[in-house]
């Protein structure tokens, strides 16, 4: 079993992938890790839809996904895209935002998030954030309720290429202080 050190130095951005489907137990797992994460006042602010029909897939990468800036033709390839969700009907997170001036709720979504992509790394699986894309679209094809805000995509599958290349980070030094 790999350690959580391993998971951490192997996780990588995959954008290339099998056509393999995914497991069903194996999105139930990392759903569930999403699930245990904290958040503040406990609101757990997120929804996560797993879009892994072909034709709900295909409508998201080509309504919203294609045709930007920024290329993703690569996720169309993925066998599943999970589109996840802020609930925008919190009182309590809104008030406390407004307040402290902080997005509690995108705090929150990045941490169940990073939960979910570590837990594919752990079970054999390759993800990528996308953080480039259409949400109204998205909203549209996939008939969510008004209270979600699409706050991001991660797609999931397995890696074509299982090579794992370092990638180049700071040095420690250059990214903390101590006082």
């Amino acid at each position: 079993m790999k350690t959580l050190d391993e998971i951490i130095k192997n996780r990588r951005s995959t954008r290339s992938y099998k056509t393999a489907p995914v497991e069903k137990e194996k999105i139930m797992q990392m759903l569930e890790a999403a699930r245990l994460a904290p958040s503040a006042c406990n609101a757990q602010p997120w929804k996560f839809i797993v879009v892994e029909t072909p034709e709900l897939k295909n409508g998201v990468f080509k309504e919203g996904l294609n045709n930007l800036v920024v290329p993703n033709k690569w996720a169309g390839d993925a066998p599943v895209i999970i589109v996840v969700c802020s609930q925008t009907k919190f009182f309590v997170h809104n008030i406390a935002e407004k307040i402290q001036d902080v997005d509690y709720h995108l705090i929150d979504l990045g941490i169940a998030c990073e939960h979910l992509v570590l837990k594919a790394e752990e079970l054999g699986l390759g993800t990528c954030y996308i953080g480039w894309f259409r949400g109204k679209e998205i909203k549209k094809i996939l008939n969510l309720p008004s209270s979600y805000k699409v706050e991001c995509l991660i797609t999931l599958g397995y890696a074509k290429d299982s090579d794992i290349k370092p990638t180049p980070r700071k040095a420690l030094e250059e990214i903390a202080e101590f006082r």
